[in-house]
C-alpha cells in the first residue's frame, strides 16, 4: 500500500447515528413480543429438515397482496396479484446451507417458473431501484454516524463509498447463502453505534498521542478501517459458530427491554445525527443542542425535521408500498424546484450550506489507498474489545429479531440458526474486505416477498446498483440536499423512538417498561463502554427487576386438602370434625409458590407464621434478624426488606420490660380468644422453584425452630431433589420413613419432616392424630391388618373397601357379593410384588382398581421428579438420596394404600389410560372388570343402581382430597 497521505475528497461536518431499513416499519416485530428474552424466536415451530423435491401435503400459505395499485399495474406476476405458483417447496425450512442461485438446476426451475408466470427481467429492474432508492441515501447517512469524528470528514466521501462497497458484500452473500431468495441485506443500524464509538476511540487515541499532522491522520484512517474490519469478521466467526452449534436461544439471556432502550438509543442518536448533518455541526451531548439557538441552524434543520417526520407518517400511515420510495425521491425533486422558481443556482445553495462542499472525483482504486498496513496501531485492539462484545450480543438479538419478523409476516417457520449463520458469512466475508456489520433489512425483504418475486435477481441487481454508486465519479454530496440526507437519518430515529418508547408500552409490564427507560437514560449519561456502559447498567436494573419481582411473586396461601387414606365411618367423622376443624384444625396445610431466596425469604417466614397463627417473641425476631443480615452482627443497619411483623424495632431495654410485664399479668387476664396452635403444620413445595442457602437457614431453619418451641411438627412434601438437598444440608429438615414415625411415641419437631407428595405428609399427619386419640372414644383400627381374604395375603375384601372407604351401605355391598357367589363374578383379584406393573399409560381402560392390600404407586406421565440425583455445590457434585416414591424412571408419584380405589376415571370415560400404576409393595388388586359390570347392569337393575354409586363415591372422594 501507498504510505502518502490519502487525498482530499470534500467534507461533510456531521456526527450520529443511524438506523437501517428493516426498522422503519417493525410493527410486526413488535406484535410478536412476549415480554420476555425470549421474544425474538419464530412465532411458529420450526418444521424439520425435508427433501428439496419431497411434496408438501400441508396448504403453503399465499404471498400477502401488494397494497401499492402502482406496483401491482407494473408488475405481471401472479404472484402479486394474490396468485403464487411457484411455491413447490417452503421456504427457508432447511437447515443447511443453500445457494440455489449458483444450483444450474435450481437456476433452471426458476427460469421456466418464470416463464410460466410472465414475470420479466423488467419487474427484477423496477423492484431493485425501488430498494436502492430506499437504500442509498440511508448509506450515506450511516458513513456519516460510524466516521463522525472530525479527522474523518475530509475523506468523507471515500468511507461513504466504502460503507456501500460493504454493503455490495453484503446483498450478494445474502443472495447466495440465505434461504430466501427475495432477501436484502446491507450494512444496517444495530451496530453502528459500536462502530462509531470504536472509531471514535482510536482517533482520540491516536491524535492524543501524536497531534494532528498527517501522518497522524493517516495512522487514524488506516486503523480505523482494519481494526473494524476484524471486529466485524470475528463477529461474523461467532454468528456462524452460533449458528452451526444452534445457539441462537443463547441470545434470549440479553433482556428484551435492555435492547429495546438501546435501540431507542439509536432512535435518539439518529436524531442527532440527522440534525447535525443538516446543520453542518456536531451534536454529542445535550448541551449541544444550544446550537439550534442560532437562526441559521434552526432554518437548516427545520426542512430536515419536517422532511423526516412525513417520512415517518407514510412509513406509518401509508399501506401503499409504493408511498415512502416515490416520497424519498419527492423530496430532492421539490428541493431543486424551489431553487429554479427562485432563481437560485446549486453554487448559491452550496454556499447557504444546503448541499455539501465540493471535491475531486473518487475513483475505486483510490479506496484501496486509505490503508496503510505499516501505520495501523494494533495495540489499540485491546481498547475496544469491551465494545466487541456488547456488539456481539446486539447484533445477534437484532439479527434473529429481524429474522421472527419476517417469518411472522410470511407465515412460515424459519430455521433462526440458519439465517444466523447466513448472516455470520456476510459478516465475515464483509469484515475481511474492510466492510463494516450488516444483517436482514426487515422491511425491504418483506416488500420484495409481497412483489411475488422468489428470484434472487432482484438482491443481485441491488447489489450492482450499488457498485454503480461506487465506480460513479459523481460526487453525490455535492448535488444531495445535505437536508434530505438528514430527513433519513430523523426518520429512522422518529421510527425508532416512537416504537420502542411510545408502542411498547403495551407489549411491556410497567417494571420492564422502567428497565428500558433506565437503560435510555444510562446510556445517553454513560455511553456504552467501561463498567458503568449504559447496557451493562441496563442489564443490572434488569436483573433487579427480576429480584424484586420474583420476590414479590412468591406466595404462600392456605390450602383445604385431605390424604386418600381409608377411615372407617367413625375415624373419618373424627377427622373431618377434630383434625380439620374449621375454627381450631390440628392440620394447616400451606401452599408455598414461587422461589424462596434472600430477596423474599423474611416475607414467606412471617406469611407461614402468620396462617399458622404463630406470634414471634422479641428474642425470636432478633435471632431471625441477626441471621438474614448481609452485615455484620454488631451492625443494625440490615439491607434484607424484613417483614413490619418480624422487624426488630422493638428489641431494646424498654420492649423487653413490657414483654415481661405482659407475661407477669397473663395468668391473671380472663382472655374470650384462645389461639391453638395446630399439631401439625405442612408445606406444599411442589410449586416452588428453588430455594437458597440464605432462605434455608433464615427462613425454613427459623420456623421449626419456632414451631419446635410450640410442638408444632412441621412437615414438607413435594420439594424437588434440590430444595431437600439444600433444606438436609443446612439442618432444616430429614427424611424419615412415615410407618416408623406413626409407631414412634415422639415426633421429631426438631427438623422438616421430607415427604415426597402431599398426600404422603397428610396421610401421616392424620394417622399419628388418630392413633393418638382417646381409645375409648375412637379405637384405631388398621384397615390393612383386617379381614383376611384367600391366598396367602390378608387385606381387606371388596365389600369392606367399598363399605369403610366409600362409604357404601353393608346391603349394598352385601348384595354385590352374593350376585357374585352365583357365579357371575365381575371382578377378580390379583397378587403383584414390588415393583410389578398393574397398568401402563396408553392401555385400554377396561375396568377400575381397589387396593385390598399393601400399596400401589401412581406414576403421573411427563412430570419429571424435579431434578436430577447430583447437585453441583461449591465442593463438587453432590449425590442425593432418592426419594422413597420415585421409581427408578424418574416420575414424580403419588402412594396409594389399602382401600384406594384408582383407574375409575378413564374407564368412565372411556379413554386409554393416562397414567401408569406399579405396586409399591407385595399387594392384592382387586380389579372390576367392565365386561362383567355391564352384564351386572343387564341381569339386576337393582345392582346396576350400586355400581353407579360405588363409581359416583370414588367421584366425591376424590374431590374431598382437593381444594373446595
Amino acid at each position: 500500500m501507498s504510505t502518502s497521505t490519502p487525498p482530499n475528497y470534500g467534507s461533510i461536518s456531521g456526527n450520529g447515528g443511524a438506523k437501517a431499513q428493516q426498522h422503519i416499519h417493525l410493527h410486526a416485530s413488535i406484535d410478536s413480543l412476549d415480554v420476555g428474552p425470549h421474544a425474538f424466536r419464530s412465532p411458529l415451530p420450526l418444521s424439520s429438515p425435508q427433501p428439496q423435491d419431497a411434496p408438501s401435503s400441508d396448504p403453503q400459505p399465499q404471498a400477502p397482496l401488494l397494497n401499492s395499485p402502482l406496483l401491482r399495474r407494473l408488475s405481471a406476476s401472479p404472484a402479486s396479484t394474490g396468485v403464487c405458483n411457484d411455491r413447490r417447496r417452503p421456504i427457508g425450512r432447511y437447515p443447511s446451507l443453500e445457494t440455489p442461485f449458483l444450483d444450474a438446476e435450481d437456476d433452471d426451475k426458476e427460469g421456466k417458473a418464470a416463464e410460466k408466470t410472465g414475470e420479466s427481467f423488467i419487474y427484477y429492474i423496477i423492484y431493485a431501484l425501488v430498494n436502492s432508492i430506499m437504500c442509498v441515501p440511508c448509506l450515506y447517512g450511516y458513513a456519516a454516524v460510524i466516521f463522525g469524528h472530525d479527522v474523518y470528514q475530509p475523506h468523507i466521501n471515500a468511507l461513504s463509498k466504502l460503507v456501500i462497497l460493504s454493503s455490495v458484500v453484503h446483498q450478494f452473500c445474502f443472495s447466495i447463502f440465505s434461504s430466501l431468495p427475495f432477501s436484502i441485506g446491507q450494512v444496517q443500524d444495530a451496530g453502528l453505534i459500536f462502530l462509531s464509538a470504536m472509531s471514535r476511540r482510536i482517533a482520540t487515541s491516536i491524535l492524543d498521542d501524536e497531534g494532528n499532522g498527517e501522518d497522524a491522520v493517516s495512522e487514524v484512517l488506516s486503523t480505523t478501517i482494519v481494526l473494524l474490519g476484524l471486529s466485524t469478521a470475528s463477529l461474523g466467526a461467532v454468528l456462524i459458530l452460533a449458528g452451526k452449534f444452534r445457539l441462537a436461544d443463547a441470545v434470549a439471556y440479553l433482556p428484551l427491554p435492555v435492547v429495546g432502550g438501546y435501540l431507542a438509543y439509536i432512535g435518539y442518536f439518529c436524531v442527532e445525527a440527522g440534525v447535525a448533518l443538516c446543520i453542518g455541526t456536531t451534536i454529542m451531548k445535550p448541551s449541544d443542542w444550544s446550537a439550534l439557538f442560532n437562526e441559521r441552524a434552526l432554518i437548516l434543520a427545520l426542512p430536515g425535521a419536517i422532511s423526516g417526520m412525513l417520512l415517518t407518517w407514510v412509513a406509518r400511515k401509508c399501506n401503499d408500498e409504493a408511498m415512502l420510495p416515490m416520497s424519498m425521491v419527492t423530496i430532492p425533486v421539490i428541493f431543486y424546484l424551489v431553487l429554479f422558481i427562485n432563481g437560485f443556482s446549486i453554487d448559491d445553495a452550496r454556499e447557504g450550506g444546503w448541499v455539501g462542499e465540493t471535491s475531486p472525483p473518487v475513483p475505486v482504486s483510490d479506496l484501496f489507498h486509505l490503508v496503510d498496513f505499516g501505520k495501523v496501531r494494533w495495540d489499540l485492539g485491546r481498547d475496544i474489545i469491551s465494545t466487541w462484545a456488547g456488539m456481539v450480543f446486539v447484533v445477534s438479538f437484532s439479527s434473529c429479531l429481524d429474522v421472527a419478523a419476517i417469518s411472522m409476516d410470511m407465515g412460515e417457520a424459519l430455521d433462526v440458526n440458519n439465517e444466523l449463520t447466513t448472516v455470520g458469512i456476510s459478516n465475515f466475508i464483509s469484515g475481511l474486505a474492510g466492510g463494516f456489520t450488516g444483517s436482514y433489512i426487515f422491511s425491504q425483504t418483506i416488500f420484495t416477498y409481497r412483489t411475488g418475486c422468489r428470484s434472487r435477481w432482484v438482491g443481485v441487481l441491488v447489489a450492482f446498483t450499488f457498485i454503480a454508486v461506487v465506480v460513479s465519479n459523481v460526487n453525490f454530496l455535492e448535488v444531495t440536499p445535505l437536508f434530505f440526507l438528514g430527513s433519513t437519518l430523523m426518520f429512522i430515529g422518529f421510527d425508532l423512538m416512537y416504537e420502542w418508547i411510545v408502542e411498547v408500552r403495551h407489549k411491556l409490564l410497567f417494571s420492564e417498561y422502567l428497565v428500558l427507560i433506565a437503560t435510555f437514560i444510562a446510556i445517553n449519561a454513560f455511553g456504552i463502554n467501561g463498567k458503568l456502559g449504559g447496557i451493562g447498567l441496563g442489564i443490572a436494573v434488569a436483573v433487579f427487576d427480576v429480584v424484586v419481582t420474583t420476590a414479590s411473586v412468591s406466595t404462600v396461601a392456605r390450602v383445604s386438602r385431605r390424604s386418600l387414606a381409608v377411615w372407617r365411618p367413625a375415624e373419618r367423622a373424627f377427622i373431618e370434625t377434630h383434625v380439620y376443624n374449621s375454627q381450631f384444625p390440628k392440620i394447616i396445610t400451606l401452599e408455598c409458590r414461587g422461589s424462596v431466596f434472600f430477596g423474599s425469604s423474611m416475607q414467606v417466614l412471617s406469611n407461614i407464621l402468620e396462617e399458622t397463627g404463630v406470634d414471634a417473641s422479641v428474642e425470636e425476631k432478633t435471632e431471625i434478624s441477626m441471621i438474614n443480615s448481609p452485615l455484620p452482627h454488631r451492625s443494625r443497619i440490615n439491607s434484607v426488606r424484613i417483614p413490619a411483623s418480624m422487624s426488630p424495632a422493638s428489641v431494646s431495654p424498654g420492649s423487653r420490660r413490657l414483654e415481661r410485664r405482659s407475661k407477669e399479668k397473663a395468668p391473671h387476664v380472663e382472655r374470650r380468644t384462645i389461639n391453638i396452635p395446630p399439631k401439625f403444620l405442612v408445606l406444599d413445595l411442589s410449586a416452588v422453584s428453588n430455594v437458597d442457602a440464605s432462605a434455608a437457614r433464615g427462613c425454613f431453619l427459623q420456623l421449626v425452630k419456632m414451631c419446635g418451641k410450640r410442638k408444632i411438627v412441621v412437615c414438607a412434601a413435594g420439594a424437588n431433589s434440590k430444595i431437600d438437598w439444600m433444606l438436609q444440608k443446612h439442618d432444616a429438615a430429614h427424611h424419615q420413613d412415615s410407618n416408623e414415625l406413626c409407631s414412634s411415641n415422639h415426633l421429631n419437631d426438631e427438623k422438616i419432616l421430607l415427604f415426597g407428595s402431599l398426600d404422603e405428609a397428610l396421610q401421616f399427619c392424620e394417622k399419628s392424630l388418630v392413633a393418638k386419640s382417646p381409645s375409648e372414644t375412637l379405637p384405631f383400627k388398621d384397615l390393612e391388618n383386617s379381614v383376611p381374604v384367600s391366598g396367602s395375603t390378608a387385606g381387606i375384601s371388596l365389600a369392606t373397601a367399598f363399605t369403610h372407604f366409600l362409604g357404601l351401605e353393608p346391603g349394598d355391598a352385601t348384595a354385590l357379593l352374593e350376585y357374585e357367589k352365583r357365579g357371575k363374578t365381575f371382578h377378580s383379584e390379583t397378587l403383584y410384588k414390588s415393583g410389578e406393573v398393574i397398568f401402563a399409560s396408553g392401555t385400554d381402560a377396561d375396568g377400575f382398581f381397589v387396593v385390598l392390600s399393601g400399596s400401589v404407586i401412581d406414576l403421573i406421565d411427563g412430570r419429571p421428579a424435579g431434578a436430577s440425583n447430583t447437585v453441583m455445590s461449591g465442593a463438587g457434585m453432590q449425590h442425593i438420596k432418592p426419594r422413597r416414591n420415585v421409581v427408578d424412571t424418574g416420575q414424580v408419584s403419588r402412594v396409594l394404600p389399602v382401600g384406594n380405589v384408582f383407574g375409575f376415571v378413564d374407564f368412565v370415560l372411556k379413554r386409554p389410560r393416562t397414567f401408569s400404576v406399579v405396586a409399591g409393595k407385595d399387594s392384592l388388586v382387586a380389579k372390576c372388570h367392565r365386561s362383567g359390570l355391564e352384564e351386572l347392569k343387564k341381569e339386576n337393575p337393582d345392582l346396576d343402581r350400586i355400581v353407579d354409586k360405588v363409581l359416583l363415591l370414588c367421584s366425591v372422594v376424590e374431590l374431598a382430597s382437593r381444594d373446595p
